[in-house]
């Protein structure tokens, strides 16, 4: 693009290769990304809340995935539009910062351009609309803060923990066993919690999942499953305070990395090297003997020849671990990845309190638990389940609730859910605009609308009459002056958040704002749009 003057001064753009190029500008530019945004929150709309609907999403080369997740879907959906686009990562950050409420974030988005269209329409300046949504974000995230409680929970009283990841899965395929997938994400996250400086490290949590038995047998493993079994069936499926050796390097007689050949011309000579090489590694599991070992963990393999000699030795032995498994192995075990044999010693052995091979159904799916580890701050979540579709989509549901968790720790404060919050923020808001003696006020009146948005889709999601629900819920907030009225989505027959133990983390509540607001305004600042066009 460049710019050149006619004779009389006047600039004139030239676009190179302008033929090819198509160009939205001013108000048709804006309303072009206004609809791209709300076309995207038109699909996640069904998915929000308990009542929401699930996605089926096939990829190019055919797997399916079947989610409730908005990040998830989101990912998986094919955008062009680079509006959509944006709105595609208003979710995935979202899920980054907070795990949860992704799809709720961008239903809210996708109200405000909705309404920030009827402004544009009116006249008003895409910029002022921009700062009123500004001010009124700023308004609702302080509203908030008024509104959340505080709650206090100790090893003792985990309650409040586990009602906040309920409500997280009560909108997931797994609602029918939430009770007991809540306790053990609340019991896994505080596992590995370290309280005082309120942090989580999720990587220490290994989420593993088997196809087979049913979604009540998911349980949770103080301590490593690792998708292997012993590398020969006569080693004994279980040993009791295990010693383990765990190694990174190839556990068979070493190859020269230089081209080489051997010149083997009599049978003595062939019986010399065959020799050499049994007694080499005849010394390698003497060593592990030697350091006391008395299970050894590889991430390389080793022959059928090293595997029968260590099944003489009495040295289990794991094959083809990978290397991220080694690392929680050590970690929980307390040990050391050795990376060379001569640095094998006693003190760099992981100990564990029990090793066992557990085999599944009928099939010949054997897993090793390792259990009762010195170090119990790496723990496994094993799920199981009919399909892998439910399989997968239980992990992306437990990842939310053990984010959710690990929110509570890091910031003990809560607001009430089912639609509650946003309609307590909506009346603070529309209360606030009276005293904006500018144009913005249009603004912040219509963002108390958008906040709206989301307790009519939960009530349009559950089957309830949205408007009638709406209205009557908000009455009844501003007349008792109690924020915790919502939408009673599971017809519980109360509309008290409270009653129903419906909790939301406060920080997840406020991101939601803050990041929806950011990605409206950066959509209402672009007004001209340069495409290549489509050949």
């Amino acid at each position: 693009m460049a710019l050149a003057f006619d004779e009389f001064g006047r600039p004139f753009i030239i676009l190179k290769e302008q033929e090819q190029k198509s160009r939205l500008r001013g108000l048709d530019a804006q309303k072009s990304n206004i609809s791209a945004g709300k076309a995207v929150a038109r699909i996640l709309r069904t998915s929000l809340g308990p009542k929401g609907m699930d996605k089926m999403l096939q990829s190019p080369d055919g797997d399916v995935t079947i989610t409730n997740d908005g990040a998830t879907i989101l990912e998986q959906m094919d955008v062009d539009n680079q509006i959509a686009k944006l709105m595609v990562e208003l979710s995935r950050s979202q899920d980054y910062e907070i795990g949860d409420g992704t799809t709720g974030v961008v239903v809210l988005a996708g109200a405000l351009l909705e309404k920030a269209e009827r402004l544009l329409e009116r006249g008003i300046h895409p910029i002022r609309i921009a700062e009123g949504y500004e001010m009124a974000s700023r308004i609702a995230v302080e509203h908030l803060e008024r509104v959340a409680n505080k709650f206090e929970f100790d090893d003792t009283n985990l309650e409040p923990l586990i009602q906040t990841c309920m409500t997280t899965l009560s909108s997931k395929i797994v609602n029918r066993c939430k009770r007991s997938l809540a306790e053990i994400a609340v019991k896994a996250v505080l596992a590995v919690a370290d309280l005082e400086r309120k942090d989580v490290n999720l990587d220490l949590i290994k989420v593993e999942g088997k196809v087979g038995g049913k979604l009540e047998d998911t349980e949770l493993i103080y301590g490593i499953v690792v998708d292997k079994d012993m590398s020969h069936p006569q080693m004994p499926k279980q040993i009791e305070d295990a010693k383990i050796a765990i190694l990174t390097c190839p556990f068979e007689p070493p190859k020269p990395k230089t081209k080489h050949k051997v010149d083997i011309d009599t049978v003595e000579k062939f019986q010399t090297l065959r020799l050499q090489e049994q007694k080499y590694f005849d010394d390698m599991v003497q060593k592990c003997k030697d350091v006391g070992a008395t299970l050894v963990i590889c991430q390389w393999g080793f022959d059928d020849e090293a595997n029968h000699l260590l099944m003489h030795r009495n040295l289990p032995a794991v094959r083809w671990v990978g290397g991220v498994e080694l690392e929680l192995i050590a970690i929980a075990t307390g040990g050391r990845i050795v990376p060379r044999f001569q640095e094998l010693s006693t003190e760099k052995l992981g100990k564990a309190g029990m090793v066992r091979e557990k085999s599944f159904g009928t099939t010949k799916d054997r897993m090793l638990y390792i259990e009762h580890c010195a170090n119990s701050r790496a723990v496994t979540i094993f799920i199981r389940g009919g399909n892998k579709m439910i399989i997968e989509e239980t992990k992306r549901s437990l990842h939310d609730a053990l984010c959710v968790a690990r929110n509570l720790i890091r910031n003990k404060s809560i607001v009430y859910g089912g639609g509650s919050a946003e309609i307590a923020c909506s009346i603070a808001v529309e209360a606030a605009a009276d005293r904006y003696p500018g144009v913005e006020q249009y603004a912040i009146r219509a963002f108390g609308d958008a906040l709206e948005a989301i307790p009519m889709a939960l009530a349009e999601n559950s089957g309830l009459q949205p408007i009638e629900t709406l209205s009557a819920v908000k009455a009844q907030q501003i007349k008792d002056n109690n924020p915790h009225f919502g939408i009673d989505c599971n017809d519980v027959g109360t509309n008290d958040m409270r009653e129903q133990n419906v909790f939301e983390t406060l920080i997840g509540k406020q991101q939601q704002l803050l990041l929806a607001t950011q990605v409206v305004k950066m959509i209402l600042k672009i007004d001209d749009v340069i495409s290549p066009s489509e050949y």
